[in-house]
């Protein structure tokens, strides 16, 4: 019998997460902001709360007697995003490094290099 090697797909460090005030930079939705809801690691989106929106028909249930249509946030693509800057609440390129302190990667804003 041979055995199989279990290989783990490693995924990068993304520079947005859950929580974060983000604009998008480009699309439908270009030049709005509004905070990330969840971010889906192995499709490389996020969703954002209130922007690229969506009309779904309901059938009627239990939860919803009469039905109806509701509004859904859809995904949109990381690459699509920046991270707004908290001092100057302009969008900015993210990079990381290390805190001598903790000894831990820390995210800074880089165009006023103050941490995140």
């Amino acid at each position: 019998m041979s055995k199989k090697k279990v290989v783990f797909k490693q995924h990068k460090k993304l520079h947005v997460k859950s929580g974060d005030n983000v604009m998008v930079i480009s699309g439908d939705e270009k030049g709005k902001t509004g905070t990330i809801r969840a971010v889906l690691k192995e499709k490389q989106r996020v969703i954002i709360e209130g922007l690229n929106l969506a009309t779904k028909a309901v059938k009627p249930s239990q939860s919803q007697p009469e039905g109806g249509f509701i509004q859904k946030e859809l995904s949109i693509h990381i690459s699509n995003v920046q991270l707004i800057d908290p001092k100057t609440n302009k969008p900015t390129r993210i990079g990381r490094r290390l805190n001598e302190k903790t000894g831990k990667l820390e995210r800074y804003a880089k165009k006023s290099n103050t941490t995140i």
